[in-house]
């Protein structure tokens, strides 16, 4: 029993920002049958880990056959997700307007990358367009050198998924209320202005242009920044407080420099001593030397380290899943419930592995489903 158990999500969108959304959902114990047109099956952008806990069907709403088994499904969903560019699910007739009448208590969930209205809802773009616009690709990279695109879909997941998650949440919620549902409309563009929240404090209150490696907490001053070691590898410092820089001066004798955290004149002078230090050492050196001695320290993981990192496996975050090239790590449920906690309860299924079901739980004969199949509906 998860926290959404009994609340069925129909889920139209690709690639990443909807899948992740109802994976959450999903996680959670919601219902989730995510459809697709199986023509994208060829562009090969069907991402198997985001379908866990869901069933996947292919249905085709270009045709009225298609349009009229979406509104079969429709009728008894809590939530539909999408993410077409804004305007193309009502000229196929399937948008909000259409949706509500069927299932006037619908929550009905759009993610696009400018949103539905604004002057560029049109404009088409992919994550590092996202945070281009945004202001947050500036903020990352070394200075006077281009911005560095993260090999992480910031504005896909936490500009896109997670905020549609929270729309719906609170949809839900004022459902509990008032007995309707609502539109929601998000932006991945807009969802990750609020990651400059700090910049945009700390220019404010400094009067400084925040420029890129030279704020407060990137790489302007040695307590907040990162080192190489000895063996190629890499080490992080976050010693934002001065007790732990003062702590991390003495372990490194380097008392001179603990009232100079912030020095202006002398910070340069600090990162250089701290880059010579930590290059005469391996990263196993500086483990044993600073772990848990409250400096803000860690090692720069790998992918590969992080899945056989001991911390997130006691924390159920790195688990073992069934997927198209059989069993492999994936990643848990961070949200820990006490009482009704999220789980994986299913590996992803096939694309399109449960259209003949669901049609057959709609009361479809299994001549009219292969029907279906050979017409192109599903």
């Amino acid at each position: 029993m998860g926290a959404l158990d009994g609340i069925t999500v129909l889920d139209l969108s690709r690639l990443l920002p909807g899948p992740f959304c109802s994976m959450i959902l999903a996680d959670h114990g919601a219902e989730v049958l995510a459809i697709e047109d199986r023509r994208f099956l060829a562009d090969d952008l069907y991402f198997a880990d985001v379908y866990r806990n869901k069933r996947h069907m292919t249905l085709n709403l270009k045709k009225e056959e298609g349009k009229k088994i979406f509104f079969q499904l429709v009728e008894k969903a809590d939530i539909v997700i999408e993410g077409f560019r804004p305007g193309v699910v009502d000229r196929l007739g399937v948008g909000y307007a259409e949706a509500c009448k069927v299932n006037p208590a619908l929550i009905y969930c759009s993610i696009s990358g400018y949103g539905q209205d604004g002057g560029a809802s049109q404009v088409v773009g992919h994550d590092v367009n996202y945070l281009s616009r945004s202001g947050v690709l500036d903020c990352i990279g070394e200075k006077q050198r281009p911005p560095v695109i993260p090999a992480v879909q910031i504005a896909d997941i936490a500009g896109g998924g997670m905020n549609a998650v929270i729309g719906i949440l609170l949809a839900l919620q004022e459902r509990h209320e008032s007995g309707k549902g609502q539109y929601i409309d998000i932006s991945m563009t807009d969802g990750i202005l609020g990651l400059l929240t700090l910049p945009a404090v700390l220019q404010k209150k400094t009067g400084m242009k925040q420029e890129r490696s030279q704020s407060m907490l990137s790489h302007r001053y040695a307590c907040y920044n990162t080192y190489a070691t000895a063996d190629g590898r890499y080490l992080a410092l976050g010693a934002v407080e001065n007790r732990f820089w003062q702590n991390l001066c003495s372990i490194l004798e380097l008392e001179e420099y603990s009232a100079l955290q912030y020095d202006e004149e002398r910070r340069e002078e600090i990162i250089a001593r701290l880059c010579e230090l930590f290059q005469n050492k391996p990263l196993s050196h500086w483990e044993e030397v600073l772990s848990g001695a409250d400096v803000c320290f860690s090692k720069i993981q790998s992918l590969d380290e992080v899945l056989e990192d001991r911390l997130f496996r006691n924390r159920d975050m790195i688990i073992e899943m069934e997927g198209p090239e059989g069993v492999g790590k994936s990643f848990g449920v961070p949200v820990k419930l006490s009482r009704t906690p999220g789980s994986v309860r299913s590996a992803p299924q096939p694309f399109g592995g449960s259209t003949r079901k669901v049609l057959a739980e709609l009361g479809y004969t299994e001549k009219t489903i292969q029907s279906y199949f050979d017409t192109g509906v599903v």
